[in-house]
């Protein structure tokens, strides 16, 4: 028993007191990779919700114009309908069935035209979003590459530079997940 204490109170007494600047270096960059990797993660869950609503968003879209389409062609005929009827000195009793339906048609267009924008900006809104989490993650991405490349080297400013594209990237999946319009074009144009 007294050679295991030995050994023990050999490397206690051979560990340094206080930790290296290396050593204290490498546990700040070990937190905020873990920071970086983690807020990365949970953006990265909610843009694939964000891609999920956008396509729901874009059938229901297309949805709608093909009914509006579909309303175009049933007024268009009832109008031609019309015509006909006026042409043949149809009943007046025609004529106004015809003519009720044009107006229903017309209203209903309105609507269903109404929904359809409704549903394009919804889409456009969350296109927004689902860029700003796109520009996190790869702000993100770059900044921890940074930061495995600083655990190497030491650079202290390359520290600083992956700090500021991590804060950056967090700026940005915050952006998203508080609903923010923020929208650096130039970034996008860029990573598009």
């Amino acid at each position: 028993m007294s050679d295991i204490q030995d050994a023990i109170h050999e490397v206690i007494e051979s560990a340094p007191s206080a930790p290296s600047k290396e050593d204290r270096l490498n546990s700040i960059i070990a937190i905020f990779v873990a920071l970086s990797a983690t807020f990365m993660a949970l953006c990265n869950i909610k843009d694939g919700n964000i891609c999920q609503a956008m396509a729901q968003a874009q059938a229901h879209s297309v949805s709608k114009w093909s009914q509006y389409q579909s309303k175009s062609t049933k007024q268009n005929l009832a109008e031609t309908t019309l015509a006909l009827a006026q042409l043949q000195k149809a009943p007046d009793s025609v004529q106004a069935h015809y003519k009720d339906e044009i107006a229903r048609y017309e209203k209903e267009k309105g609507e269903i035209q109404k929904e359809a924008k409704s549903l394009e900006s919804e889409y456009e809104q969350l296109n927004i979003h689902d860029d700003q989490f796109d520009m996190s993650e790869a702000c993100l991405s770059v900044g921890l590459a940074l930061f495995g490349i600083t655990a190497l080297t030491r650079k202290r400013w390359l520290l600083t530079f992956a700090l500021c594209l991590a804060g950056l990237g967090v700026f940005l999946g915050l952006g998203g997940f508080l609903g923010w319009s923020f929208h650096p074009d130039w970034l996008a144009k860029f990573l598009g």
